[in-house]
This record gives C-alpha cells, sequence and structure tokens, in this order.
C-alpha cells in the first residue's frame, strides 16, 4: 500500500515553477520580477567572510540584522519578524492565525503563495475581484470581513497586476478591520511605488493600527533573491511571537543574515536602481500604449497589460493579462512573461 499523506496536502496549490532557473545571464526570468541588478560587491563580500564558519549554526536570535532594520525603521527590534523570504513570514502567519472555521480574506488574481495558507489550515479562503482597473477593492475587502475574519491579505503594490492603492485608502480601510483581525501590507515592491511615497511613508500606519503588519523582502530591490530575506514591520509584538513560535529554529542561514545587514548600507545603490527601474518602466509602459494595448499604472518593477485574444465568435476582447519585466535596462524584444 502506498503511503497515506494528511488529506490537507491534496489541498495545498504547487507552486508554479519555471522549466529551469540557471538560462544565462542574458534569459531574463520575467515572471520572477527578479533585479536585473547583482547585489553590491561588499554586499558579497559580506556573505563570503562567514562562509569559514559554517560549521556553527547561525546566531538564532538574529540580532544584527533585527537591530539594522530597527535603526533604519525607526521599529523596536522585537517588533521585527524575519523569515526565509517573505514567503516564509505569510505560511507562519497562516500556521499561527488560522484553523477551520477560520476565514482569510484576499483580493484575487494576487501573489500565488495566498491560497496556500488557507489550504494548510482548513480556513476558508474569500477571495475578492479586483476592480475594473486591476487595483485592489479595498471597499469590497472590508465588506467581506465577518467575525470569522482572522487574517487580511493586501498585496500593495500587487502581484502580478502592477498596481497600488494610496496610503490614505489604506487608513481608511484601517479603520474598517476590527482590532482582532490581522492586516498583513505585502509590500515586496514598495520601493518602486511612486504612488506610496517613500519607503517610511507606511510606518505611520503601524502607529495607529497594532494589528497591522509591513511585510517586506531583499529579494528585489537589493538583488538577494537566491538567499531568500523577508522581514516584516509589526504594529504589535504578538505577531512576531507568534511567527517564530510555529516555525523551526535557525530559519535564517548567516550567510543570508550578513549579506541582509550590509544590503541596508547601501541605500544610494538602491535609489540608483529604483531610477534606472522606474525610468525603464515608463518607457517600456508608453511603448506598449503606443501598441494599441491596456496597460495597468505600474508601481512595480514589471508592467501587466491586457493582450487580445479570440473567443467563439470572430471579435477580439482582452484576455490572457502577462507581467512584463522591467527591472533595470530591457531590451525591446523582451516583451511578456507569464498569461494567468
Amino acid at each position: 500500500m502506498p503511503i497515506e499523506f494528511a488529506e490537507r496536502t491534496r489541498r495545498i496549490p504547487v507552486y508554479p515553477l519555471a522549466a529551469g532557473y540557471d538560462l544565462g545571464a542574458d534569459v531574463a526570468m520575467l515572471a520572477s520580477n527578479e533585479s536585473c541588478f547583482a547585489p553590491h560587491p561588499a554586499v558579497v563580500e559580506a556573505a563570503g567572510r562567514v562562509l569559514g564558519g559554517v560549521n556553527r549554526y547561525p546566531d538564532p536570535s538574529y540580532e544584527p540584522l533585527r537591530r539594522a532594520l530597527a535603526d533604519r525603521y525607526g521599529i523596536p527590534p522585537q517588533r521585527i519578524a524575519l523569515g526565509n523570504g517573505s514567503c516564509d513570514i505569510l505560511l507562519a502567519a497562516g500556521e499561527a492565525l488560522l484553523e477551520p472555521g477560520a476565514e482569510v480574506v484576499y483580493a484575487w488574481p494576487a501573489f500565488s503563495v495566498y491560497p496556500h495558507l488557507a489550504a494548510a489550515s482548513g480556513a476558508t479562503a474569500v477571495q475578492v475581484p479586483l476592480d475594473s482597473e486591476d487595483c485592489h477593492d479595498l471597499d469590497a475587502i472590508a465588506t467581506e470581513v465577518t467575525v470569522a475574519t482572522r487574517l487580511v491579505l493586501v498585496c500593495n503594490p500587487n502581484n502580478p497586476t502592477s498596481t497600488a492603492v494610496g496610503l490614505d485608502e489604506i487608513d481608511a480601510f484601517m479603520r474598517r478591520i476590527p482590532g482582532h483581525v490581522a492586516v498583513i501590507l505585502d509590500e515586496a515592491y514598495c520601493e518602486f511605488a511612486l504612488t506610496l511615497g517613500d519607503t517610511y511613508a507606511s510606518l505611520e500606519l503601524l502607529r495607529k493600527y497594532p494589528n497591522l503588519v509591513l511585510l517586506r523582502t531583499f529579494s528585489k530591490v537589493y538583488g538577494l533573491a537566491a538567499l531568500r530575506v523577508g522581514y516584516a514591520l509589526c504594529g504589535a509584538e504578538d505577531f512576531r511571537i507568534a511567527v517564530d513560535q510555529v516555525r523551526q529554529p535557525f530559519y535564517l542561514n548567516a550567510a543570508a543574515q550578513a549579506a541582509a545587514v550590509e544590503a541596508l548600507a547601501h541605500q544610494d545603490e538602491v535609489e540608483r536602481r529604483v531610477t534606472e527601474t522606474i525610468a525603464s518602466r515608463l518607457e517600456m509602459e508608453d511603448a506598449v500604449r503606443a501598441l494599441g494595448l491596456w496597460v495597468a499604472r505600474s508601481d512595480a518593477n514589471f508592467i501587466w497589460l491586457h493582450l487580445p485574444r479570440p473567443s467563439r465568435r470572430p471579435t477580439w476582447s482582452p484576455g490572457c493579462a502577462t507581467a512584463a519585466y522591467s527591472s533595470g535596462p530591457v531590451p525591446r524584444s523582451a516583451a511578456s512573461g507569464r498569461c494567468a
């Protein structure tokens, strides 16, 4: 007889994997929205310096990285959660907050990991359609919050549609959410978002709403996707304690910690990358619109467009939507990523 696995394993969707990731320097993985900029040389050196000691376990307190993030954002270290990428924190939040009978609410389409949280926990997923501009409909999301809701996810800017809602709208939305409901504002692309102002702007919301969590990553603008470092700035310490409680120890390796600490020291490089990326993004948006295609207003390092496709009748209508990668200078031949 075959091994019998838990029923929940049949509910969990398989994360979409590309045919291969090591395709050479000339190939951009458009669906991954990676940075085309290599890490700063000092970041690579910092990671390399710790390799001679990898016979020892990494620091389980992650104190140097917590302190570096605390110094940058003015958030107490005990309110900063770290993870093996932001996905690690998301999945831990699902394990800590969700169970059968509970609900998690989020817009759809959004980040492909979100459905895993309900599937793994047995909770109910409430998916709310995006509006006509492929943006989050915060009013509709707030309306779906019930006494059973434990978690609300807002991807801002949204992956895969690249759109963002302003922080004044988030503020108004938070006023409608009961204090016992955790709200994760997934800001993986916030550095590229002109709509949101600078990366400090949303911190004011943390001071007003202890049930709010700002989820961010070193994978995108810092170019550390392979090292997997995510972090969450929490309105209250209890979220950090809960997600740490449900995870294995040593979830962030020593090289990743060292690289992330060093990366934070090079904000001038971050600003340069953001400037080049936004310039390329605007150029690509204009070029695609010149083709007569609809493009969402992007606040990320990629764009989202509608491609026409034939229907059963001999007419054309918006169909397959595509995320086009535009992190840094992009060859004119680079047009599209994946279809949703």
